[in-house]
């Protein structure tokens, strides 16, 4: 296990819808470890979007502390939670959000130019990066829209690895792919998880799920449980069977 990487105590979002106060998240008090792959199960509706971008400084909570690394990113204001997402985290979406207009490498530069101005140097990480995730030289230079959407998220998880997050968030990265082209996505997080790199993906999908060594389940709000599959090994089948145990203890 690693050191703590995020916390939260007594973390709680609540919206106004109608009039009527929706609680979304109910005092979740959890440690996020550093080199982990941790992911977030639960039914639709249990709050597990909402948890990640309140993880991520993409939405503030309503009640609660959320610590990065040690320091109270809750009371950042907006500015400082930008800043804190730009140099400390990635974010790889269902969605891929790449603009069309730009190619491939301007697409992953435009990213790292908001935090490094060091051109040369980010051009040579984002080689680096393309070709961990096979993405051949002759596509760098594409459009987004001349791409596969296995390619594109691929591209995109160049992007949230460009500046060398801390941590990279992951919601329902495959989710609009096919089961082949998900698979290469769901390999590519594992390989850089395996080098180190921390995780944090939210899935409904038990082949994705599977790739994580926290599992953490969350229903109307709150951690009903978690389950603890030790880093992921190709092939083992004992951790579905591991899995779907839990997942069937919890009302899956």
């Amino acid at each position: 296990m690693g050191n703590i990487l995020l916390k939260t105590e007594s973390l709680s979002k609540s919206f106004s819808s109608g009039g009527v106060l929706q609680h979304v998240l109910k005092n979740i008090d959890l440690q996020l470890y550093e080199g982990d792959f941790t992911v977030i199960m639960g039914a639709s509706g249990a709050g597990k979007s909402t948890l990640l971008y309140a993880l991520s400084g993409m939405d503030t909570p309503s009640l609660g502390t959320i610590l990065f690394d040690g320091q109270v990113i809750s009371d950042y204001s907006s500015d400082a939670l930008a800043v804190f997402r730009r140099k400390s985290c990635g974010f790889v979406f269902q969605q891929i959000y790449l603009i069309d207009g730009m190619s491939v490498m301007d697409n992953v530069l435009a990213a790292g130019l908001l935090v490094n101005r060091d051109k040369k140097a980010l051009i040579a990480r984002a080689k680096e990066l393309f070709r961990a995730v096979d993405i051949p030289e002759e596509a760098w230079r594409k459009f987004p829209a001349q791409l596969s959407g296995g390619e594109a998220q691929r591209v995109g998880i160049v992007r949230a690895l460009i500046n060398s997050p801390r941590i990279l968030f992951a919601d329902e990265p495959t989710g609009a792919l096919n089961s082949k082209t998900g698979l290469d996505v769901l390999d590519t997080l594992t390989r850089f998880n395996s080098q180190g790199q921390s995780v944090v993906m939210v899935t409904h999908d038990m082949r994705s799920a599977r790739r994580g060594n926290r599992i953490l389940y969350l229903k109307d709000g709150a951690v009903l449980g978690e389950c603890d599959l030790g880093k992921y090994v190709h092939g083992d089948r004992s951790r579905h069977e591991k899995l779907s145990a839990f997942l069937e203890e919890m009302g899956w």
